[in-house]
Formats: structure tokens, sequence, C-alpha cells
């Protein structure tokens, strides 16, 4: 689990989306676990204050600066190929 900050926005066309950061600064292995879900697949449940598990599921993206643009992804249904190299 890792604590984001958020921003989240709706558009003319309904479709949700949201930018933010970690709440606080990731340590080194915080960081390689973060970069490590990353590499293994960008989709994540995100859970609200309160409760247990969340119901969206996004797709996050960040950008060189740490900035996360997360948008919903309902349709994923949680297959696909991921390529990693353990050196």
């Amino acid at each position: 689990m890792y604590d984001i900050d958020i921003t989240a926005a709706v558009d003319v066309v309904g479709q949700w989306w949201a930018t933010g950061r970690h709440a606080s600064a990731l340590d080194t292995i915080q960081r390689e676990g973060w970069d490590f879900l990353m590499e293994m697949d960008p989709h994540f449940s995100i859970a609200f204050p309160g409760e247990d598990r969340g119901g969206i599921m996004v797709r996050v993206v960040e950008a060189g600066d740490g900035t996360l643009t997360l948008t919903e992804a309902p349709d994923w249904d949680g297959s696909g190929s991921v390529t990693f190299d353990l050196a």
C-alpha cells in the first residue's frame, strides 16, 4: 500500500481522472517496490480513507518529476503480458 495525495476530476463526457503525488517521499526500499510494481503492471485499485479495499481500478503513469496521473480503467480484466528483467 502507498499513500497518495490526489486531486480528482470528471470531464464533460464523464471520464474520471486524477493527478497526485506520494503523500511522503519514498525511501529506497519503498521506491524499489513501487518501481517493480509499476514495471509489472501499472493498474491499481484505489482505497479511500475508511475503506478496506478500493472499488476503482486505475492506470497510473508517473512523470519524471514524480507527478502521478491516474485514469479510470473499468474494463481492465487483470490479464496481460508482462516482461521484466531480474538482473
